[in-house]
Formats: structure tokens, C-alpha cells, sequence
């Protein structure tokens, strides 16, 4: 972990460098400033993907 990763606050919807806000209030670590605002369209696509995949599971 190092000051140069970016954060996604959850808070106010702003990135940062290095870790200012609590752990449950932010999403990251993330490579760069550009891939921090997209947080939660990551998540949201992670979870989109989770979910197709528990589906399968469950349907065999």
C-alpha cells in the first residue's frame, strides 16, 4: 500500500490520493485517478458478473 493509490470516497463521491477517509466510506485501492471515478461503475459490473454466475450455479 503506498500515498500514490487513489481512493473513491463514498461519502461525497470524490477520489483521493492516499488513504483520507475511513475503510468502510471509501472503495479502492485503485492505479489511477481515472479508474478511482469509475468505482462504481467496477462494482457495479463486478456484481452484474457475481450475480450471472450464481444464476448458472443455481440452474446448472
Amino acid at each position: 500500500m503506498s500515498d500514490e493509490e487513489w481512493y473513491f470516497s463514498l461519502d461525497d463521491h470524490t477520489v483521493h490520493r492516499g488513504k483520507d477517509s475511513r475503510a468502510l466510506n471509501r472503495m479502492g485501492p485503485y492505479p489511477d485517478e481515472a479508474t478511482a471515478r469509475q468505482a462504481l461503475d467496477i462494482a457495479k459490473a463486478r456484481n452484474a458478473q457475481a450475480d450471472a454466475a450464481d444464476d448458472t450455479w443455481e440452474n446448472g
